[in-house]
């Protein structure tokens, strides 16, 4: 098992599996508990089981598990940073005085007690329409009720309990209290003539029924929305041939992805997929990079260059050295960002969650005085005062509110993490949706940070071919971003044996041929005795005299003017923030139809810019993820453009990984889908509980009725939310 390094003081996010989470307001009472208990960054995904808490040392995790375990909650495994990916500490040993609803449930299935309820439920429901004797016998109705009403106390009487005791009633509460009214109702007037007021066994028979419908359809949509975790983990999980030396001669081991670590080689071959990060060192071969970039070609690797874990070798055979493996991998690194951003809250749920935790004491509230003003003030029924109550304790289980934004940050996190874009939290989505205006930095952003040769004017009596010669030969002794691109512009270009060549920081590199000519390549700074013109990049000096002058220009991003133009027409300004000379930044805006144009500012300056813009709108700004790291912070929404996708991830916001400008509009109109999807997912569920609750209380609205109600809004809300997936 391999280590991380920490300090002494760095904290460890640890991941407990929880078993028993059953809508989001299990979520939120397990998260207000821990913060009360002191935790801080406590981050509950009800869908996927995952509580997510910073903690340093031991004691920290036992009381997390002990705590979890008081609210009824059954810890099932914890993941530290310590161990690679997928490994655990056994949760076994911990020990509860009951054990919550899901425990019962694993050994009997949602699906299973539904099957059971149902075909009770079924004679109790036909009993109120068809005529049949045995239908209507009391203790057939109670025999028929009694399992399905024990079936609801365990499904959802443990967890209503449990959640009193966090300080925070769940939905289940309501169920609950609903199908206990009923029932209990029922009994007391079967077995008391002076109390008996009527049966309503398939009341409390039907509540539990349709809500237990209303879970098993609403546990089957929210699977759907965590499809795109399943999938990227699935990526982790292969088979390794690992590389050993046994008596000089290489012997291939396969193993566990997990088991491989920094400095393991391994051999990869036609079909195999690259179970960790690594370099390769033997061999050639066409890999499918989609799953990180979007990019539907593959791309051709070579000796020396970087392959990613849980890509696939399509064509092919290479040997490479591990160079991050388990939880330091790309893609583990890209699940943990799309698990946290799905368990981050936007502004907009916040809201909600501060609603859902005062909703269930004010539905118990209004449920009480529908009773009394029932029964004291109109003089109705007892039992009907009392069907009137319970209706509204149904009705307004909070579940579609619930669900309402996790459900939609699930599926759109997921979608756009397919699509090689990584958003940090939900309320990323909602300042990205809002966004008036992006800054864009140039070099690696608008353009590849390649240059091309505009214009090569020849001052000499030399052809056009040698002096291509000599700068070629002098350029490729150079590691500078300007001569790579140099050398490979002119690599049919002839050779020219050069000596003594030398390079000067900050100006140039010289050298000299056998002929004992000297010659001098590089900026103004190297001709500036020869020469006062100053608006070329490069000269080129032979003897102490110019020869040559070079004018270059940066390479456009591919699809550069498309994003410019999508993104005004939505509506978004586009600015241009550079450090380069002003000539060259505002070629690149003419060329792109930028009009508001900042050139040669200090990384200082562009801070003061980007704070300056941020004050009078929403602004985002696009740069490469290291040098505009300041700036990218000060932005309300940082966006990365960085092709180096380890430091990308650290840097900002949103990072399209490789650096695909073309992603930029897509990122912004996905969170704008998202948030409308959100703000469509909670009017309707406030619109819901708004509309039903007072027919509830006016008797307008049936227990049975309000429990069908009551799950149909959920399942829609869910639904909704998986229109994303489109």
């Amino acid at each position: 098992m391999r280590t991380v390094d920490r300090t002494k003081n760095q904290e460890q996010k640890v991941k407990f599996h929880i078993e028993g989470m059953s809508c989001t307001n299990c979520a939120l009472g397990i998260s207000k508990f821990l913060e009360k208990k002191g935790f801080e960054e406590v981050q509950v995904n009800f869908a996927t089981g995952i509580v997510q808490i910073d903690i340093e040392g031991e004691a920290g995790i036992e009381e997390v598990k002990t705590n979890v375990e008081k609210l009824g909650y059954h810890v099932v495994s914890v993941e530290t940073p310590k161990g690679v990916s997928n490994s655990y500490i056994s949760a076994k040993d911990t020990t509860s005085a009951s054990k919550p609803t899901p425990t019962f449930t694993s050994l009997f299935t949602t699906q299973n007690l539904l099957l059971i309820s149902g075909i009770l439920s079924v004679p109790l429901f036909l009993g109120m329409f068809l005529p049949f004797a045995f239908l209507h016998n009391p203790f057939v109705q109670l025999a028929l009720a009694s399992p399905v009403y024990l079936i609801g106390v365990l499904y959802f009487g443990r967890s209503a309990f449990h959640s009193l005791q966090s300080g925070i009633p769940n939905m289940d509460v309501l169920v609950i209290l609903g199908a206990t009214a009923a029932f209990g109702f029922s009994l007391v007037s079967l077995f008391s003539e002076t109390l008996g007021q009527g049966l309503y066994f398939e009341t409390a028979s039907i509540i539990i029924t349709f809500v237990l419908l209303g879970k098993y359809l609403e546990h089957r949509a929210v699977q759907q929305t965590t499809t795109a975790i399943k999938e990227l983990t699935q990526l982790q999980k292969v088979k390794a041939k690992r590389i050993l030396e046994m008596d000089s001669e290489e012997v291939i081991e396969l193993v566990e992805a997990d088991l491989l670590k920094k400095g393991d080689r391994v051999l990869i071959n036609t079909g195999d997929n690259i179970p960790a990060d690594g370099k390769v060192f033997w061999g050639e071969a066409m890999i499918d990079e989609s799953m990180i970039s979007g990019e539907s070609l593959p791309i051709e690797k070579a000796m020396g260059e970087k392959v990613i874990g849980g890509t696939i070798l399509q064509q092919g055979s290479i040997k490479m050295q591990v160079t991050a493996a388990g939880n330091q991998t790309t893609l583990a690194q890209i699940i943990e960002l799309v698990r946290s951003a799905q368990a981050d809250q936007p502004p907009i749920q916040r809201l909600a969650d501060k609603v859902s935790a005062i909703f269930v004491p004010i539905v118990i509230a209004i449920a009480i005085l529908t009773f009394l003003i029932a029964f004291f003030g109109f003089h109705l029924p007892f039992s009907t005062a009392l069907m009137n109550s319970i209706a509204v304790l149904v009705v307004a289980c909070p579940c579609a509110m619930g669900l309402a934004t996790p459900t939609a940050m699930m599926v759109g996190m997921g979608e756009v993490a397919k699509n090689g874009i990584l958003i940090k939290g939900g309320s990323t989505i909602e300042k990205l949706a809002n966004i008036q205006k992006i800054v864009f930095d140039k070099t690696g952003t608008l353009t590849t940070g390649n240059f091309k040769i505009k214009k090569i004017r020849n001052l000499s009596d030399k052809d056009d071919t040698a002096i291509k010669a000599i700068v070629r030969s002098l350029e490729k002794h150079s590691s500078h971003p300007i001569a790579v691109s140099l050398t490979e512009a002119l690599k049919e270009a002839p050779k020219k044996l050069l000596i003594n060549i030398q390079e000067h920081k900050g100006a140039g590199v010289s050298g000299q041929d056998l002929d004992g000519n000297y010659y001098e390549l590089g900026s103004y700074r190297m001709a500036k005795e020869v020469t006062k013109d100053d608006s070329h990049q490069l000269y080129l000096l032979e003897n102490k005299q110019l020869v040559a002058t070079i004018d270059l220009e940066d390479e456009l991003k591919e699809g550069a003017n498309t994003v410019i133009e999508d993104l005004q027409k939505i509506g978004i300004q586009s600015i241009l923030l550079s450090g380069d000379r002003a000539v060259k930044v505002n070629e690149v805006a003419q060329k792109l139809e930028i009009q508001t144009v900042y050139a040669e500012k200090l990384p200082q300056e562009k801070l003061e810019i980007v704070a300056n813009l941020s004050e009078q709108s929403n602004v985002a700004m696009a740069g490469d993820g290291i040098n505009d790291a300041p700036a990218l912070a000060k932005a309300h929404v940082g966006i990365s453009m960085s092709n180096a996708t380890q430091i990308a991830i650290q840097s900002a916001q949103v990072v399209l990984l490789k650096g695909n400008l073309s992603l930029l509009t897509k990122t912004i109109q996905i969170s704008q889908r998202i948030l409308k999807i959100i703000q469509q997912n909670l009017f309707w569920a406030f619109f819901y509980n708004v509309l039903m609750i007072p027919l509830a209380a006016m008797g307008m609205l049936n227990p049975m009725l309000a429990a069908g109600a009551m799950s149909l809004s959920s399942i829609m809300v869910v639904g909704n939310s998986l229109r994303l997936k489109k």
